[in-house]
């Protein structure tokens, strides 16, 4: 302990003396800048918190404002394009006006199969995106890690790759003993390529040197891919993940409207065939918030999942 003392006490003086000379060959009016500049980064933990927390208040109030007004431009926009009925290649004289939307909204707001609707959709989608999300990244660490299991499976795979989801309409159909199983089959066909592929080029990034580090440390390939590989490659999956449920609620609506019987794709199509052009655009307005409140959650477990990946100016998922 003595020795240990008297080591930071040296370090101390050494310090103290070399700082010394500076001041004193330093004029005197420059001193004081000499001091500030040296205490500048010396202020108290509490005023750096406060001040972080006041600089991210100032970010979010802002973004918050920019985000008002552009809701409010389209919607000025939408009123003034119904208003005088403009007819320029794109008509507006059947598009209902956004105080009508807003009356209808109101009265659906007090019909319990409009939420029945809306809660089928989010199952489904929750139902098939989280099939996609285990199958597309076990999946792709197994094809993006070794190089046979690539070998064998890349074909078949860029081959199914390219037909959109809502082709596999019939197939679904005739697969799948119920109209519940084939949507939530296409939900997961959406979703299930973006979140493969992310995944895959997320492991062929991952750097070399980590697994031959790892490997010499005597890890073992479930250690390597849990503990290594997965780590460095979330950021690419958690990108996947969203373009995932962006294409998983596409692919959802239109099974819905083509073969559904229940959900906010088959209420929205449903409101097509009976006229009715507000129940459209309130349909339009539930799919967005809805793909919007998923996509924010996908964001949100990615800052959670990733610390490291929010420091330093690194990415965020």
């Amino acid at each position: 302990m003595m020795r240990t003392a008297e080591l930071i006490n040296y370090h101390e003086e050494t310090n103290d003396a070399a700082s010394a000379p500076e001041m004193a060959a330093t004029p005197a009016n420059d001193q004081g800048k000499v001091i500030a500049e040296q205490t500048a980064g010396q202020t108290s933990p509490g005023h750096g918190v406060w001040q972080n927390l006041a600089d991210s208040a100032g970010r979010n109030i802002g973004s918050a404002v920019l985000a008002l007004i552009s809701i409010a431009l389209f919607i000025g926009a939408w009123y003034l394009a119904v208003k005088y009925r403009v007819d320029f290649y794109v008509r507006f004289t059947n598009i209902p006006a956004p105080l009508d939307v807003f009356k209808e909204m109101v009265d659906l707001s007090k019909n319990d199969s409009f939420y029945q609707n809306m809660l089928i959709s989010l199952r489904r989608i929750l139902l098939g995106f989280g099939i996609a999300v285990v199958f597309g990244v076990a999946l792709g660490l197994v094809i993006g890690h070794y190089r046979l299991a690539r070998q064998l499976m890349s074909p078949i795979l860029e081959i199914l790759r390219p037909i959109p989801a809502i082709a596999w309409v019939p197939i679904a159909i005739m697969l799948w003993p119920t109209n519940e199983g084939s949507i939530v089959f296409i939900t997961f066909l959406g979703s299930f390529f973006p979140i493969l592929l992310s995944t895959v080029h997320g492991v062929t990034s991952v750097d070399p040197v980590l697994i031959r580090a790892a490997r010499s440390l005597g890890a073992k390939e479930p250690a390597l891919l849990r503990q290594v590989i997965l780590p460095a490659a979330l950021p690419q999956i958690f990108n996947g993940l969203s373009v995932g449920m962006g294409v998983a609620w596409v692919s959802l609506i239109a099974a819905e409207m083509i073969s559904g019987q229940y959900g906010i794709g088959y209420f929205t199509w449903e409101a097509y065939s009976l006229i009715q052009y507000s129940d459209i655009v309130i349909g339009m307005i539930v799919i967005g918030f809805l793909g919007l409140a998923c996509s924010t959650a996908i964001r949100w477990i990615g800052r959670m999942s990733m610390p490291w990946a929010n420091q330093n100016g690194g990415s965020k998922a």
